[in-house]
């Protein structure tokens, strides 16, 4: 059944990517954070049911903003684990 509501939204979410790249047309902090989201699908398969999606993932990563933004985020979470 979760599986199930997660493929509606992706369907949705999809449709609005269409053959788009990027959600807005450029490259935009919104796409940081689906592109985060959607990386914790990967290991399920369900982004492979939507090939837009997936390619849109592989796109994300791959930019140097998203690069910075997912090591800066990795360095808080680093910290914060040590101090605890």
């Amino acid at each position: 059944m979760v599986h199930d509501r997660i493929r509606d939204r992706l369907r949705q979410l999809s449709a609005r990517l269409g053959d788009n790249d990027w959600l807005d047309h450029d490259f935009s902090a919104g796409d940081v954070m689906m592109v985060t989201v959607l990386r914790r699908l990967n290991r399920s398969g369900l982004l492979d049911e939507f090939p837009n999606l997936a390619a849109y993932v592989a796109r994300g990563e791959a930019r140097p903003a998203f690069k910075r933004a997912f090591d800066a985020q990795l360095a808080v979470a680093t910290a914060a684990s040590r101090s605890i």
